[in-house]
């Protein structure tokens, strides 16, 4: 990742570890210890699940490790085609629940996967953009987290390759999220719903390229 004038804070681990087909996500989020600071559970019915992953309307409430929900995400059921560009991804994220923190919308573009990050009042602040290929076939895949003009690179959100074994026979997806260490408490909240949202579009029914 390229140099930036603002250092970057330790990266967050982002375990995802998926219970059945018919039956809502969990996840754990570590720090770079390796120690869970966060832990969340998807919401959505089995009709969402089923027939409509990975576009599938879901909240996700994360709590920490007393119990107390922190941060909650919200997705409703929208288009997952770059043929429909007005009806493409947003991610609402609340932090604390009840009070919006910021937003993440899908952009048309008909080579790259393209995010814009927002805050409470919908105001550009970030863009995220994935390569061209998001297989991952043996090798991490990076979203890089770039100021608005795209010019420069300031993080990255990474899907981990986490081996042939892990990754055919079991529902385990491993990420880390790297943005500068101060970056806006409640944008870093919105980081972590752009991470869900990545990998339900990109990675749920994936194989990692195999």
């Amino acid at each position: 990742i390229p140099s930036s004038p603002r250092p970057f804070q330790h990266p967050l681990s982002l375990e995802l570890l998926e219970v059945g087909t018919e039956t809502s996500s969990k996840y754990a989020i570590k720090n770079h210890l390796g120690q869970r600071v966060y832990f969340a559970v998807e919401e959505n019915d089995c009709f969402d699940r089923n027939l409509c992953s990975p576009i599938r309307s879901f909240t996700i409430r994360i709590a920490d490790n007393m119990g107390q929900e922190v941060i909650t995400v919200n997705r409703p059921l929208r288009c997952n085609s770059c043929w429909f560009p007005c009806f493409l991804q947003q991610l609402e994220v609340q932090s604390p629940p009840g009070t919006i923190a910021g937003y993440v919308v899908q952009n048309w573009d008909p080579f790259l996967p393209k995010f814009t990050i927002q805050n409470e009042s919908k105001e550009d602040v970030l863009k995220v953009i994935g390569p061209y290929a998001t297989c991952g076939c043996f090798e991490d895949v990076d979203f890089e987290v770039k100021t608005l003009n795209e010019m420069t690179t300031i993080g990255k959100i990474s899907k981990y390759w986490s081996g042939f074994v892990n990754n055919v026979f079991t529902n385990t997806a491993n990420f880390g999220i790297q943005v500068p260490v101060d970056l806006d408490v409640r944008i870093k909240a919105v980081m972590i719903g752009a991470c869900f949202l990545i990998d339900l579009m990109f990675f749920e029914n994936s194989l990692d390229g195999l």
